[in-house]
């Protein structure tokens, strides 16, 4: 049975959108390494549509020359959920249909490593609504950005445990969380 692993940089309030805002910020290898280890053998991703059509052109172009996780990112499988994607062209993915819950805990079965989702807001509210996140790794970042799509609404999340902690010299703060 694999794990459902969720990577977000999130600003100090709470913004994951768009997060061109972290460039100002020296991309610690630390910070690599952990998200590596959340992208090992036999995983695969699970995004939603918006993100993958953000993903599929940054991605389906770069090499591991231009960035270690290319080869990661085009070679896996690509799980995507959405009622209205049709026929995606980047390579080794598939389209699931709208969310479902017991579809996705059936795919995580599945699955030898982690299905490894970045990006992708509703769909990561659904999957702790839903109790189906494993880890979810925030790398907060010390900005307070005033406005942006945030990760959490209004909506109650429970059952989080802290798990693990790292800081790095830019500032930003790794906090693993296991729900359950």
């Amino acid at each position: 049975m694999g794990r459902i692993e969720i990577h977000e940089f999130i600003s100090l309030d709470g913004v994951y959108e768009n997060p061109s805002w972290t460039a100002e910020f020296p991309f610690d290898p630390r910070m690599g390494e952990a998200i590596a280890r959340l992208t090992g053998p036999g995983s695969e991703l699970l995004l939603g549509r918006r993100t993958y059509e953000m993903f599929a052109p940054a991605w389906s172009a770069r090499t591991d020359d231009d960035d270690p996780g290319a080869s990661f990112f085009n070679g896996a499988r690509k799980n995507v959920v959405s009622s209205t994607l049709k026929d995606p062209e980047w390579n080794n993915s598939r389209v699931l249909g709208r969310y479902d819950a017991d579809a996705v805990r059936r795919l995580r079965d599945e699955v030898e490593g982690s299905l490894y989702v970045s990006g992708s807001g509703t769909l990561v509210r659904a999957l702790l609504r839903d109790g189906l996140v494993d880890g979810l790794h925030l790398f907060v970042f010390p900005v307070v950005l005033g406005a942006g799509e945030r990760l959490f609404t209004d909506e109650a999340v429970s059952g989080l445990r802290l798990a693990e902690t790292e800081a790095y010299d830019s500032g930003v703060v790794h906090l693993a969380y296991s729900q359950g």
